[in-house]
């Protein structure tokens, strides 16, 4: 079995390359933006040709909320082209394909985790042009899984917890938002829930099981908090002192507007395909 995965040297894509030694039987390609640059689409027929995957995880992705509301041109043609390239070279060489979404195509006004089924409405152009991402593989190929995820974090690439760490070291106290809910997510944990669809594919029970098994998933690690319980977590599991302040969103204005409530029903990807999900802390503190 060969499992292509692009976006290699970003944080997901790292978080796979941690774990490829638990299953010896998969033949992974990792791709580095370099190699596939998925907004090029004879690129990708290029290398779809090279390798003939049977799965395609789409770990490449542009993640800059902010910096997307500046350059929406370059966040389109990531998330929105890009995505629909690859759905269309995984049409022709009949390749299943996994793309990682996000909590940011809803608006954070519900009042209880969202679930598959609940209306998206982005507030932002990354929210948009990932929504706009999903509805371009929906419409170009039927074999996928499209996994939203939320408030990724992990040891690779750039993330909160890698500066949170950082600022914890150059200042003696933090202010953090306490009103946007959440959960975060562990890559590596986002990693093992990708493989395990991979590896579930063919099982008889997850086919007969009555849910339609191609579609949108949500996956996050279980329980809520919010960015400044994530912060306060952190340095404790580090060890670390430092005064942390909790301060409303309307204190911190950014370009993105975030949702204020974003946590994820994970219960259809638990029916489905047996995954136990662990709680953030825990996770947290297991990496």
């Amino acid at each position: 079995m060969v499992v292509l995965v692009t976006g290699a040297n970003g944080q997901l894509g790292q978080a796979i390359q941690s774990i490829v030694g638990k299953y010896p039987s998969i033949d992974f390609v990792f791709c580095t933006s370099a190699e596939l640059d998925i907004t090029n689409n004879e690129n990708c027929k290029t290398i779809f040709e090279t390798y003939k995957p049977q799965f395609c995880i789409n770990a490449a992705a542009y993640t800059a909320v902010d910096k997307a509301e500046s350059e929406p041109e370059k966040a389109v043609a990531i998330n929105v082209t890009g995505a629909k390239n690859l759905a269309e070279v995984c049409k022709s060489h009949d390749t299943i394909l996994l793309h990682v979404s996000t909590d940011f195509v809803f608006d954070g006004l519900a009042t209880k985790p969202y679930s598959e089924e609940d209306l998206p409405n982005p507030t932002g152009v990354y929210g948009q042009t990932k929504l706009d991402g999903e509805k371009a593989i929906q419409q170009s190929w039927k074999k996928h899984y499209i996994v939203r995820t939320s408030w990724v974090y992990s040891q690779f690439a750039n993330n909160f917890m890698k500066t949170m760490l950082r600022l914890a070291s150059e200042r003696d106290s933090l202010s953090v938002v306490s009103d946007q809910i959440g959960t975060p997510t562990n890559a590596v944990d986002l990693a093992e829930a990708l493989l395990k669809i991979i590896t579930s594919c063919h099982d008889e029970s997850v086919r007969l099981s009555g849910v339609e098994v191609f579609g949108i998933y949500n996956f996050s690690n279980e329980g809520q908090c919010s960015w400044y319980d994530f912060a306060a977590e952190i340095f404790k599991v580090n060890n670390i002192s430092i005064k942390l302040n909790p301060i409303p969103s309307s204190a911190y204005p950014t370009p993105a507007k975030r949702p204020a409530y974003s946590v994820l029903d994970k219960s259809k990807i638990k029916e489905v395909f047996g995954i136990e999900i662990k709680n953030w802390e825990e996770s947290l503190k297991k990496f």
